[in-house]
């Protein structure tokens, strides 16, 4: 299956800012789901996390995750957050796709060249 990350901010003013952009990231990764691609949003995996680690340690951590990915999708408000520009930024280094949108990310799912070049799965 095609492993897609989901970028966007994380971080914000207050707790209940930092809620709402994991909540638009979930809202992302869920739709990546239905699209027949496993979704893998950092945002769920640090959620209570906060001040528990030096911050570099999640940047450090989500690039590492992302470097295994096939394909990246961003929120609409990717823009505003350095930490997704930086991600994009390393998954542009590595030629990844990168989708502004879910018609975008079901366009290159159908795209038998990106399927041929996405990493095969193991059989279960």
């Amino acid at each position: 299956m095609t492993v897609v990350y989901v970028a966007g901010p994380f971080r914000g003013p207050t707790p209940w800012d930092v809620e709402c952009n994991i909540r638009r990231a979930e809202a992302l990764a869920l739709e990546v789901w239905r699209l027949g691609a496993v979704a893998l949003s950092p945002h769920c995996n640090t959620r209570h996390f906060d001040k528990a680690a030096p911050d570099d340690i999640w940047l450090k951590g989500d690039l590492e995750l992302l470097r295994r990915c096939d394909a990246m999708i961003v929120t609409p408000d990717w823009e505003r957050s350095s930490g997704a520009r930086a991600e994009v930024e390393y998954a542009l280094s590595l030629g990844m796709p990168i989708c502004g949108t879910l018609e975008e990310l079901k366009a290159l799912l159908a795209d038998a060249a990106f399927q041929d070049r996405a990493m095969p799965s193991a059989s279960l």
